[in-house]
């Protein structure tokens, strides 16, 4: 049994819990986190990035760009409790979603307000549940607080869309296409430190040959006074590497990956049904990142793959706290969609009510622990598609293979660079290492040092 009495193993599918049961008193009010399953879009010509005391518009400099028409999103940012919390800390100066840059030509004519039922606005007094028990107190709080630190903001996404709207504008003198911003960035799961991930979607019947357009690019870039250390990966999706001159600020960039475009709304969507999925996410991937099985350019884990990793084990607890989106309302991620349909289908999606009152402590310690000694890594793939654990068949895109991630969109394996067995058992023996220190300390710090986290985010400008 894992805490709070949840078996972690696979459960009863998310059919078994109505998506429109009674709502409960909110129990998990995440100080910064809108309890939403999607978000409003307004067209907006946004002021000047940079406000100004005197009301005045400020002069651009040589490399500000002229106004552009942004995706806007507004989320609430009540300060409230989480159960087993010992304080309800002040909300965040910027929530990182209240701006989601966009060019004025991307999804046009479709970024309007979302459902009418999809912001909740609670009441300040609504009653909270406690916990089970005060055990998770202090392993809740700390990772509210690494969240709230690390979480990306408004002006980290201004910087990223004001670089992709140069580029845009230099690149559509090499190809006719849209640069759009993808990912993390864009999915409400990045962190302050995050690269920014650009596709670029060249259109026409013609097969483009990513290679060549990345090689054309990159000859291109070295012309650019803002780019700086291009660099070609040649993956099986090409990536085009570059940095923001003068800044931290890292690029990939890859050709008419047009599933990624489709799966960073699906994980938004995902991110969003639940106010605790974005702060037990970003603390999972710190803790990957802390003990180095989060590189697939190193053979572990990538980021992509964690999510999915976090978001399967979440819809297969006894009470899920996930449902499978493409499952119960596949119209609104149906994989022939247009983009300008990607981000309005979802949309139309009702909030989701879990019955799961697991505090963001309960929750970590369980995703440790389901890894570590229930999923079956030899005989199970993991599908949020199906919101459950496939048996591992014979095919060529398991066989072999030591960790199966399904995409839930192209259905191939996304933890295929998991390839080496050394690497494999290291991740294992990760797992159960950090469950057992954390079952016993409940602290945090015991498997990621906390503020040397936050204290590199802080640094990242």
């Amino acid at each position: 049994m894992f805490p709070g009495g949840s078996a972690a193993g696979p459960g009863p599918g998310p059919g078994s819990v109505p998506l429109n049961h009674q709502r409960r008193p909110n129990a998990h009010n995440i100080p910064g986190v809108g309890l939403m399953l999607h978000y409003q879009y307004q067209w907006k010509s946004p002021p000047s990035m940079a406000s100004q005391a005197s009301g005045r518009k400020r002069q651009r400099d040589e490399q500000s760009q002229p106004t552009v028409k942004r995706q806007r999103l507004d989320l609430p940012t009540r300060s409230t409790a989480i159960p087993g919390c010992s304080r309800a800390a002040p909300p965040p100066p910027h929530h990182p979603d209240q701006a989601v840059p966009q060019s004025s030509r991307a999804f046009p004519n479709s970024l309007v307000n979302s459902h009418p039922t999809s912001q909740l606005h609670l009441h300040p007094h609504s009653p909270v549940v406690p916990s089970r028990s005060n055990l998770y107190a202090k392993l809740s709080d700390q990772m509210v607080a690494l969240f709230e630190a690390c979480q990306q903001q408004a002006a980290d996404l201004e910087r990223k869309e004001s670089c992709r709207f140069q580029l845009q504008e230099d690149i559509r003198k090499v190809f006719a296409g849209q640069l759009y911003l993808t990912g993390s960035s864009m999915n409400g799961l990045g962190c302050r430190s995050s690269d920014a991930d650009l596709c670029l979607v060249i259109g026409g019947n013609k097969r483009i040959d990513a290679i060549y357009v990345l090689s054309q690019l990159q000859k291109m870039f070295r012309s650019l006074s803002y780019v700086e250390k291009t660099q070609l990966i040649r993956a099986k999706v090409p990536i085009l590497k570059f940095r923001r001159k003068g800044s931290d600020l890292e690029f990939d960039l890859n050709v008419n990956n047009i599933v990624g475009i489709r799966n960073t709304f699906l994980l938004r969507s995902y991110a969003f049904a639940d106010q605790r999925i974005r702060p037990l996410i970003l603390v999972i991937k710190k803790w990957a990142r802390h003990n180095q099985i989060n590189d697939a350019s190193k053979g572990t884990l990538s980021s992509y793959t964690l999510v999915l990793l976090a978001i399967h084990f979440l819809q297969t607890v006894k009470d899920p706290v996930l449902p499978s989106l493409q499952k119960d309302f596949p119209d609104a991620f149906n994989p022939l969609l247009t983009l300008d349909e990607v981000p309005v289908r979802p949309k139309q999606i009702p909030p989701y009510l879990s019955r799961n009152q697991s505090s963001l402590g309960e929750l970590l310690l369980g995703f440790l622990g389901y890894y570590a000694t229930q999923f079956r890594w030899e005989k199970q793939v993991i599908s949020i598609r199906e919101a459950r654990a496939l048996p591992k068949t014979n095919i060529h895109e398991w066989r072999n293979k030591y960790i199966c991630v399904e995409e839930p969109f192209e259905r191939n394996n996304v933890a295929r660079a998991v390839y080496d067995q050394a690497k494999f058992d290291a991740i294992k023996a990760q797992f159960v290492e950090s469950f057992r220190t954390l079952q016993r300390r409940m602290d945090l710090n015991s498997i990621l040092p906390v503020r040397t986290t936050i204290n590199k985010e802080s640094c990242h400008r």
